[in-house]
């Protein structure tokens, strides 16, 4: 865990390589203490249709989406909401100087029923021995 995310408008995968914004948010969140890199999983998607604000063609958006396991404390959940606001914030910013980018994170508590069968972690503790 975390499960993220990335929303993102069209353009600013014309400005952006979204495989590398993928690898800095991963990255990222993996150096963060809620983290735990077995149950990291990082994804981008691309909304082709869209209108942000009076549809002026510069603006563009990313929304990182960040959905934990309950019982973290507020401090915790907002330190990784404001790494991962950072994270995508600093990498999208120099690369797209021609875009107006409305940036948002949001850290979801998943408190529904859930299942994982991780064939991962196996894997990983295997090589690590």
């Amino acid at each position: 865990m975390p499960h993220i995310t990335i929303e993102h408008s069209s353009n600013v995968g014309e400005a952006c390589d979204i495989q590398s914004l993928v690898d800095a948010v991963h990255t990222s969140a993996a150096g963060h203490p809620l983290t735990s890199l077995v149950g990291l999983r990082t994804r981008a998607a691309e909304r082709v249709h869209y209108r942000v604000a009076d549809g002026d063609p510069r603006y563009a958006f990313v929304a990182v989406t960040a959905r934990i396991g309950p019982g973290r404390d507020a401090g915790t959940r907002y330190d990784l909401l404001g790494l991962l606001l950072d994270t995508v914030e600093e990498y999208v910013t120099p690369r797209a100087p021609n875009l107006l980018v409305a940036f948002s994170a949001e850290v979801q508590e998943i408190d529904n029923p859930r299942e994982n069968r991780n064939h991962i972690r196996a894997h990983l503790d295997a090589e690590s021995e």
